[in-house]
């Protein structure tokens, strides 16, 4: 049976709307690929306001990446607290994003990995808020893709402006809750290297939004793992070589 992409995005945003939380999306508008998750995610990003960033991720170096498109009602550039009845499940991780200082819009012609490194301005830690449409975080895969790939808000630390020599696989990480150490390693992304991802997203995840255009922020999944926590939390992410970033869920 064919995804019925209209009962979808319906669904999710009167999910939104209502803040009456779904088991499941109805069985007719249930996503059966990633095209079905693209085409879900579109009807809903053109309600929800202009798309500002990506938030992208693949399950390991060699997996095909998968993305969402972010709206900027969602993208906060400091450290002010969110109130926590804003969201319905509240998810932590610490991540890297990269800021674009020019346009990559779609093409025949793949854009080469220099291409996609030429049109990145800056490097940011970030910390995305994780959140869901869902009464638990996506009931199968792939509806947690469609729900925007569970995202809340992404919070966007200071700009690093020479970042080329940062190899983001090998940046010790530190994620602390109220003061208190919860995440220390070093990498933690099961992507990998984050290029490929922003390449990817580049040459096929962002073609039907018009392309990657310069200003949005693409962050690159997560380096902590998702830690779910209860609202009063006050959460930094640290990046060695790189800078911190913290927010508050109130």
């Amino acid at each position: 049976m064919a995804t019925n992409i209209a009962v979808a995005a319906q669904a999710l945003l009167q999910a939104r709307r209502s803040r009456q939380w779904l088991d499941a999306l109805p069985e007719e508008g249930r996503p059966h690929s990633l095209e079905d998750v693209a085409a879900i995610q579109a009807a809903v990003a053109a309600e929800l306001g202009p798309v500002a960033g990506w938030k992208v991720g693949a399950a390991s170096p060699e997996a095909e990446p998968a993305g969402a498109p972010l709206h900027a009602a969602t993208l906060r550039w400091d450290n002010t607290p969110f109130d926590a009845a804003e969201f319905n499940l509240i998810g932590i991780e610490a991540e890297i994003g990269y800021s674009l200082g020019a346009d990559l819009p779609p093409r025949e012609t793949p854009y080469t990995r220099e291409e996609v490194l030429a049109a990145i301005a800056t490097l940011h830690p970030t910390i995305e808020v994780v959140d869901s449409r869902f009464k638990a975080m996506g009931p199968d895969k792939l509806s947690h893709a469609a729900d925007q790939g569970s995202h809340g808000a992404l919070v966007i630390g200071p700009a690093v402006t020479e970042w080329r020599h940062i190899t983001p696989p090998a940046l010790p990480v530190r994620l602390s809750f109220n003061g208190q150490v919860v995440v220390e390693h070093v990498g933690g992304n099961s992507a990998g290297e984050p290029i490929r991802l922003l390449q990817w997203l580049a040459n096929k995840g962002a073609r039907a939004h018009g392309g990657l255009k310069a200003g949005m922020v693409i962050t690159t999944g997560s380096c902590t793992g998702m830690l779910m926590v209860q609202p009063g939390i006050r959460a930094r992410a640290e990046f060695a070589g790189v800078g911190a970033v913290e927010t508050a869920v109130l």
